[in-house]
């Protein structure tokens, strides 16, 4: 009987690596080509455990959670822009001594995807970007979490709000994320929303991710995307409320070699959650190319 992919995710212990002021942790799958895994905010690596049992049978995963999230431990100085997340995931790659590696992300986790593709092009083979930033467009949601989140007792009312149902499944939650709001139950809520209301320490590192979030760095990709030497792929959510497709596709000229944009019909900010083997089956397509 095949796993689902949240017990095949379990069946990983994670290795923290220590890249500096932080310790992020690895979790490895598979065998093959290697595939880093960079998940988006508020999340972690278990974000990805529906793509796992498709591409484990085929490459080797390495699935991390970034500073601020999931099971890594960070200092107070850490730099939680997109650029200090980069160059942390480029000192785990080299103690990981991979010599090459293709690339999954999603959301914030797909700018510093970029980011990393642009600082290392000698290893970055393939890009797959799912529903990212997107140069010059500022989703007003996020604007908003970003100045609540420099204010004081944001903590707090942030875990009182996630316990509210009503909330969570609202447009201020993560109600505008998916076409079907059953999906926030659950695993969702188990990994994602509990460990935050539970955990005071977590929540702080989602709000550091929050407030790291450099719109002039985003801004800058409209020009570094051409140092980008990987072949690109863009998934999308076809209903994407945060990152309009129609703006989405003012990127693809920008790529130096993009294989051009999939839209997932019916899916909004995480397809990948959604429609989890409709998106795998386009990753394995564009990785055998």
């Amino acid at each position: 009987m095949r796993q689902s992919g949240a017990e095949l995710y379990a069946t990983a212990q994670p290795e923290l690596v220590d890249a500096g002021k932080v310790r992020i942790p690895v979790r490895r799958y598979g065998a093959g080509d290697p595939v880093l895994f960079i998940h988006g905010w508020p999340l972690s690596g278990f974000t990805y455990r529906k793509l796992l049992p498709a591409l484990v049978a085929r490459y080797s995963a390495f699935v991390v959670d970034l500073p601020g999230a999931g099971d890594s431990d960070w200092e107070p100085d850490n730099d939680f822009s997109f650029h200090g997340h980069a160059d942390n995931l480029k000192r785990v790659v080299d103690r990981l001594g991979l010599t090459s590696y293709r690339i999954v992300a999603h959301d914030t986790g797909a700018t510093i995807a970029r980011r990393l593709a642009v600082i290392d092009p000698a290893r970055v083979r393939q890009l797959v970007l799912i529903d990212t930033e997107i140069p010059n467009h500022r989703p007003p949601l996020v604007q908003l979490v970003q100045k609540l989140a420099a204010l004081p007792g944001t903590n707090t009312v942030f875990r009182w709000l996630l316990s509210s149902r009503r909330y969570v499944r609202s447009s201020f939650g993560f109600g505008g994320c998916f076409k079907d709001r059953s999906l926030l139950d659950g695993e969702f809520e188990e990994h994602f929303i509990r460990p935050m209301i539970a955990s005071k320490r977590r929540t702080e590192g989602h709000l550091l991710y929050a407030l790291g979030i450099d719109w002039a760095q985003l801004d800058r990709l409209a020009v570094d995307h051409a140092k980008i030497q990987a072949r690109v792929l863009l998934l999308w959510g076809e209903e994407d409320g945060f990152f309009p497709i129609d703006r989405a596709r003012e990127m693809i000229p920008q790529f130096a070699s993009c294989a051009g944009l999939i839209s997932i019909p019916g899916a909004k900010l995480f397809p990948h959650e959604e429609y989890p083997d409709v998106v795998s089956r386009h990753i394995l397509e564009f990785f055998a190319t």
